[in-house]
């Protein structure tokens, strides 16, 4: 449908929506639910260059309208996803897929992207810098506009397809790593990632998450991923990928009025798997309710 397309760093999308990374797996699972080329792309599972089992469970804990998890980027690693993974993929999803990348160093960011830069399957990278840099004590490259930099450098020289750049919301001033990683050669911001929580056991008096905190994510982040995604998208040039307690087509709406050109729909998938294509099919109705003849029109009508 003409009025719900949308382009994303060069690259027409059929709709904006995009579930998000670590909610939709490599895609194949979803199809057999429904037809996942109704999407207007899906960002798969965080890939890092060495197989990840993931955090010591217990690992998801629920928490009033949302979750927080702590899996720790489980995945098979970039050579089985590669050799594995994308084949099933491409057998159910037709159209460019966004690739999702991990890394505890700047090695190994630029070393995953240059591996997948040869699928074809792949039509941009969502580069996530809120991992823990281990090769600098600790300190997630996220959260420093140079470190921030540094990663979009070294990524951008090792691919010719769009980079994306996925911030984390766990910082005093978004924009400032925001406008880094634009300066630096990025093609598109998307945020947020989790915020930082915790919950205890009234029966034992410890954290539930056996490690200790874990994001959350779902309906309660909403706002603040809204307020974030408006900031942003008034403070660079490239593109903005919202997301954070996406729910509903009204919600689609609020976020791309805000600024961004197509969203992620994360913990909804969860809970609902048939909720991205279930707000794609109510697109329609509620941009009739509204007089919003094309999805295009409201892109950054709130900045």
């Amino acid at each position: 449908m003409e009025r719900l397309k949308t382009s994303l760093c060069g690259i027409e999308l059929d709709n904006p929506i995009i579930p998000a990374s670590g909610t939709f797996g490599y895609g194949y699972e979803f199809a057999e639910l429904y037809d996942i080329n109704i999407l207007g792309s899906f960002s798969f599972k965080g890939t890092t260059k060495e197989p990840r089992y993931g955090n010591p469970t217990p690992r998801i804990a629920e928490c009033a309208s949302g979750m927080l998890n702590s899996v720790g980027l489980q995945n098979p690693g970039v050579d089985k996803v590669i050799s594995e993974e994308l084949p099933k993929l491409k057998k159910c999803f037709h159209k460019p897929v966004m690739a999702n990348v991990s890394g505890f160093s700047e090695d190994e960011y630029a070393y995953v992207v240059e591996r997948l830069n040869q699928c074809p399957e792949i039509g941009w990278f969502e580069v996530n810098i809120s991992c823990p840099n281990v090769h600098g004590g600790g300190m997630g490259f996220g959260t420093d506009p140079g470190m921030a930099a540094t990663v979009t450098k070294r990524v951008k020289a090792v691919t010719d397809k769009p980079v994306i750049m996925k911030l984390t919301p766990n910082v005093t001033d978004v924009t400032e790593i925001a406008k880094a990683c634009e300066a630096a050669g990025a093609d598109g911001i998307s945020l947020i990632n989790t915020l930082m929580g915790m919950r205890i056991n009234l029966r034992t008096g410890k954290p539930i998450l056996k490690n200790q905190t874990g994001g959350m994510s779902g309906p309660a982040v909403f706002p603040v991923a809204l307020r974030m995604v408006w900031q942003t998208a008034k403070a660079v040039n490239v593109p903005v990928v919202g997301l954070g307690g996406i729910s509903s087509a009204e919600d689609v709406i609020e976020m791309m009025m805000a600024g961004a050109s197509a969203v992620e729909i994360g913990a909804m998938n969860l809970k609902e798997p048939y909720i991205s294509r279930d707000i794609i099919n109510e697109l329609p109705e509620v941009m009739d309710k509204y007089g919003i003849k094309k999805l295009r029109d409201i892109i950054g009508s709130a900045l």
